[in-house]
């Protein structure tokens, strides 16, 4: 029986219904500290350090602290200059905020919501201005057409053969079309990956014996609009994607965790050959190798394909985790359940 680190899982469910089932962007109420620091009356402020103005004054030659202030007008100038930020700007200097209309001038208004991270972990692989690559980047559509079912899943996968960093599959269109309505009811999911234990971790666990441990991987699905240059028929007029992160990154880093893989459907293909042309994008850098992501891969059919491998107690696990329900969703189970074959 493998081990798992479950330090912090059970929030991570328990709060699924507002932190993973529906992310929003919440806008940080930032406090500039220069302003809180230095708004007070200049009148208090000018009789708390006069005895010290005076002092300086005569010290430098000056009648009065008034022909003190203007010998420094241009040094002082030249400090606000160097010390002026876009958050604290120059005193006097014009600015370029945007104000909501029908709000006092003062208020200013959020900034633009940011591209959501799928979009831009798409973006990432797709090297594109549209979030997905097209089909027709990799393949001659109109060539492929022509071919058998057979010819065209190897023409697929001898495409990406020498690509260290590629998964490839081809899948049947209606089993694409059981996984993908159940991404669509249940957009996150979590998936464990086996790894070997290490010295370390086996001497902190109770039998102290080395075995297995399995990190936990934090997956959203995505639906975009066709990529430029598609040719899908109204009845597949979308393009999906998957990604993968680890579950420890996400809860560290929240939307600015960094995805190791990105899967993307191509439905360009599913009318006239009934296929489902997918694309994974291993990150070099994303901590996970090949081998890993394809478990990964793997067990993202054996736990959404509701009406096929995932009937039963796979398809359960995946709606307990869409609800939040902590009292039933078990890790333990999870991976039991992970490790079966179909």
């Amino acid at each position: 029986m493998p081990s798992f680190r479950l330090q912090g899982f059970q929030s991570v469910v328990r709060g699924n219904s507002h932190l993973l089932r529906h992310q929003q962007r919440r806008w940080a109420q930032v406090h500039d500290v220069r302003f809180l620091a230095s708004h007070h009356d200049p009148k208090y402020v000018f009789e708390k350090y006069r005895s010290k103005l005076d002092q300086k004054a005569k010290e430098e030659g000056h009648d009065s602290v008034e022909s003190l202030k203007e010998a420094y007008t241009e040094k002082i100038k030249e400090l606000r200059r160097k010390a002026s930020t876009p958050a604290t700007p120059e005193p006097g200097a014009p600015t370029s905020t945007t104000t909501v209309p029908g709000t006092p001038p003062a208020f200013k208004a959020p900034p633009p919501p940011q591209e959501s991270r799928i979009a831009k972990a798409a973006r990432a692989v797709s090297s594109d201005s549209s979030p997905v690559k097209a089909l027709s980047s990799y393949l001659d559509i109109e060539k492929v057409r022509e071919l058998p079912v057979k010819e065209i899943e190897a023409l697929w996968r001898l495409r990406f053969a020498e690509n260290p960093y590629a998964i490839t599959a081809v899948i049947p269109l209606d089993t694409y079309n059981r996984i993908m309505h159940a991404g669509r009811e249940n957009p996150q999911f979590i998936l464990p990956l086996p790894r070997p234990q290490t010295a370390e971790e086996a001497e902190q666990s109770p039998e102290g014996a080395v075995g297995t441990v399995a990190d936990i991987h934090f997956l959203q699905w995505a639906f975009h609009p066709p990529a430029e240059g598609s040719t899908l028929s109204p009845s597949n007029s979308h393009t999906s994607t998957v990604i993968f992160t680890n579950l420890a990154a996400y809860k560290m880093h929240g939307s600015f965790a960094q995805p190791h893989t990105t899967l993307t459907h191509h439905l360009d293909l599913a009318d006239e050959k009934g296929l489902v042309l997918m694309h994974g994008q291993i990150m070099p850098e994303g901590g996970v190798s090949a081998p890993q992501a394809t478990w990964l891969v793997s067990c993202l059919q054996r736990f959404y394909d509701f009406e096929g491998q995932a009937a039963g107690r796979k398809s359960e696990l995946v709606r307990m985790f869409t609800r939040g329900d902590v009292q039933n969703f078990k890790v333990e189970e999870l991976v039991e359940e992970a490790e079966k074959l179909p």
